[in-house]
C-alpha cells in the first residue's frame, strides 16, 4: 500500500512540474506581457487542471500555483 502511495505522489509531482513549465513555455513563445500574460496563463492552467480531472480545492490549488509559476508573480 505504501508503494502505491509513493508512486502516485511521484506521478502527481512530475505531472505538476511538466504542467507549470508547459504554460510558462507557451506564454514565452507568444511573447506575452502584463494582462495578456495573466489571462493566457489562467486559461492554460485551467485547461490543464481539467485535463487532469482536478476538482474543488485541488483544482484551485493547482491553478493558483500554475499561474504564479507561469507569470513569475
Amino acid at each position: 500500500m505504501k508503494t502505491i502511495a509513493i508512486l502516485l505522489a511521484s506521478f502527481c509531482l512530475t505531472t505538476l512540474a511538466m504542467a507549470d513549465d508547459s504554460c510558462k513555455v507557451q506564454a514565452g513563445a507568444k511573447n506575452l506581457h502584463g494582462a495578456a500574460l495573466t489571462s493566457f496563463a489562467k486559461k492554460c492552467c485551467n485547461d490543464q487542471a481539467a485535463a487532469q480531472k482536478l476538482h474543488g480545492a485541488a483544482q484551485t490549488s493547482f491553478t493558483k500555483k500554475c499561474v504564479s509559476d507561469a507569470t513569475g508573480m
